[in-house]
């Protein structure tokens, strides 16, 4: 890792590296840059994002893309409704010296997809949302560190909810952002199609290592945030909470529950980073306004009104801002 004589240099080489990851990524995601830029904003900030989208829009492609630019080992699970805690975190086995020994699972990895997280049983999901809160996973009272950095990426399929365990509105808020995933535009679709109807393999090189990006999370946290800003991202959350003083008009009518203190958190390390990567030292409101809606999106729950005259969230939330 290179040495650099102040963080204005260091958020400068932090820009580099990440416009060589949008060319890397590139090469085989064709559009979704809101998405892309979403997705490497939450693993900067240390947070973990949850991507909802129909089947067949390549999320499992763009993440396992963006692990390799990364240079970080990848797992894939696939959660279904008979996956128990132990088939993710690993299990104790009897070996040849009649020992137990701890063989880990797939959670031990730098990128995880947690594929349809909402069609496993509660215990597991709770197995999972344990590893993304605490970095660490337990079993037979033994605590087992995970490799850093750590990031999930959880799928949800919006459409098909029969067999499902939907989310409880707590582990959501585990997830930095949702991520909606929509469907590409017709030139994107055409050149999708034309690069996967061929022979043609595509090598996507490693842009950061491991320590590179422990790095640059660490510089993120750094980044020197003004007074206003804070307040406007506390006054934001605060907004969409219901009956309180600061509620918005929109709230009261159309929210149950807003979003709490976790959400303004989010708020600030998202503009910090949504900042650096816009060539600017310090995050202004603008920044926070540009990670409002994935950080929101999935803290504020609706009532019944809201459904009845068609408000969707990000309508209250546009609305909000």
């Amino acid at each position: 890792m290179r040495e650099f004589e102040s963080d204005v240099e260091a958020v400068d080489f932090f820009r580099e590296k990440y416009a060589a990851l949008r060319s890397e990524i590139a090469k085989v995601i064709v559009g979704q840059d809101q998405v892309v830029k979403e997705v490497v904003i939450g693993i900067f900030s240390r947070g973990h994002c949850l991507l909802v989208g129909v089947p067949g829009l390549a999320k499992t492609l763009l993440v396992n893309t963006i692990a390799d630019s990364l240079g970080l080992s990848f797992n894939r699970i696939q959660f279904t409704p008979d996956l128990m805690p132990s088939d993710i975190i690993g299990s104790e086995i009897l070996d040849e010296n009649r020992q137990f020994k701890f063989v880990k699972g797939p959670l031990f990895a730098n990128v995880i997809l947690a594929d349809e997280i909402n069609r496993t049983p509660p215990k597991t999901q709770a197995a999972l949302l344990e590893a993304m809160q605490e970095s660490t996973v337990t079993t037979s009272g033994k605590s087992f560190p995970l490799d850093k950095p750590f990031f999930v990426l959880a799928t949800q399929n919006p459409i098909e909810q029969e067999g499902t365990y939907p989310l409880p509105e707590a582990q959501l808020d585990r997830f930095m952002f949702n991520v909606w995933v929509d469907y590409p535009k017709y030139d994107e679709e055409l050149a999708i199609i034309k690069r996967t109807t061929t022979d043609n393999e595509v090598s996507v090189n490693p842009v950061l290592s491991g320590e590179e990006i422990l790095f640059f999370q660490n510089l993120i946290r750094k980044i020197p945030v003004p007074d206003n800003v804070y307040e406007y991202a506390v006054q934001l959350a605060s907004k969409t909470r219901p009956n309180t003083p600061e509620a918005h008009h929109l709230t009261n009518k159309f929210i149950s529950w807003g979003a709490g203190p976790r959400a303004s958190q989010y708020l600030i390390i998202g503009a910090k980073c949504h900042a650096a990567l816009s060539g600017k030292y310090s995050p202004d409101i603008e920044d926070v306004q540009a990670v409002a809606l994935p950080i929101l999106r999935h803290r504020i729950v609706r009532n019944y009104m809201a459904e009845a005259e068609g408000y969707s969230v990000e309508r209250i939330i546009s609305e909000i801002l």
